[in-house]
């Protein structure tokens, strides 16, 4: 049976890596490359997981896939990549190539509800195969010598507990370190209710650290669902895009929404890392996706929105952006 935490600011160690808190970003797909991850960090998170990375492109040796999604900031450690992937044997030699890359911990996906990914037998066509799981995880520790989480669904489908009978696999034979339950079906991707009690269970009956995810999208939703499901921690989501504050005002570390400044400067910051990481004409295509998360807090409307979107170049973005300033501040 895993220890019930007492507070969200409580230190722990997972596996063998020390953790200041218990808050973390959970990976998100398509969007978590190092700079979001290093963002979270900045902002308290005791630990970021990357994006989604593809087992496959990782063993074959992908140039882009190594060059971008393998990309570690040296101040954003501890820092785990999440793989997924169906085959124990690609497991092992991709887990290897990211503990060389520098990661400090492995993540597998096991609950991606995606069609590609399903339809390979991994994500959460997993959830019907703990066998296979088991013998993934397992692989991916062999290859690297690191600890290995795994994030699950409760099934496939609503009223379906298949994630529950693979995470107790995992914990008594996978050898995994932790275990993060989303505890929604695949199918209901991020609808509907998730179900806390679920999570609880699990935190009474398995021997290894039962983390959080889903529905995490304001600090008292987070506080109320950790203390209701004793879980070991949180991983923060969909409400931390364009919302790197939530981290503190979980952590107690802040009270009051950002100002338009704050969150024009913090979008400053993102413009620069897209740069950095993408070169100009990449990241002006790439941030459109980041512009609506941060506009929301400007109450910048449709019309700054469009604007965004349809800016020729980053230089426009900057015009526009730096319209929204306030006077004093743009004095």
């Amino acid at each position: 049976m895993s220890e019930r935490a007492r507070s969200l600011t409580e230190p722990w160690r997972l596996g063998a890596i020390q953790l200041p808190n218990r808050v973390l970003l959970a990976p998100l797909a398509g969007i978590g490359n190092w700079f979001v991850r290093l963002q979270a960090r900045r902002f308290g998170a005791a630990l970021a997981v990357s994006e989604m990375v593809s087992s496959f492109a990782v063993h074959h040796r992908n140039e882009r896939t190594l060059r971008e999604l393998l990309r570690i900031h040296p101040d954003e450690h501890p820092v785990s990549v999440q793989l997924f992937g169906q085959d124990p044997g690609v497991m092992a030699s991709a887990a290897e190539r990211v503990a060389a890359a520098g990661a400090d911990l492995i993540d597998i996906n096991m609950g991606c509800p995606v069609p590609k990914v399903c339809k390979t037998g991994a994500g959460a066509a997993l959830l019907s195969d703990p066998a296979r799981a088991v013998a993934i995880a397992r692989a991916a520790a062999r290859g690297s010598g690191l600890p290995v989480t795994v994030k699950l669904r409760s099934g496939q489908r609503p009223g379906e507990t298949s994630g529950v009978e693979v995470a107790r696999r995992l914990a008594f034979d996978g050898g995994v370190a932790a275990i993060t339950m989303h505890p929604r079906a695949a199918a209901q991707r991020h609808k509907g209710r998730p179900d806390y009690e679920l999570v609880g269970s699990l935190v009474e009956e398995l021997p290894v650290p039962v983390l959080l995810s889903g529905g995490l999208h304001d600090a008292g939703r987070v506080r109320e669902a950790f203390a209701r499901t004793g879980a070991a921690g949180v991983l923060l989501a969909r409400g931390a895009l364009g919302n790197p504050w939530l981290f503190a005002e979980v952590l107690g570390r802040r009270a009051a929404a950002p100002s338009a400044e704050e969150v024009l400067d913090e979008l400053d910051w993102v413009i620069e890392r897209a740069v950095e990481h993408l070169g100009a004409e990449r990241a002006a295509r790439y941030l459109r996706k980041f512009y609506p998360w941060y506009v929301e807090r400007l109450g910048g409307g449709k019309a700054l929105q469009a604007a965004l979107q349809t800016a020729p170049s980053l230089e426009a973005v900057r015009a526009l952006l730096g319209a929204r300033r306030p006077v004093a501040a743009a004095a």
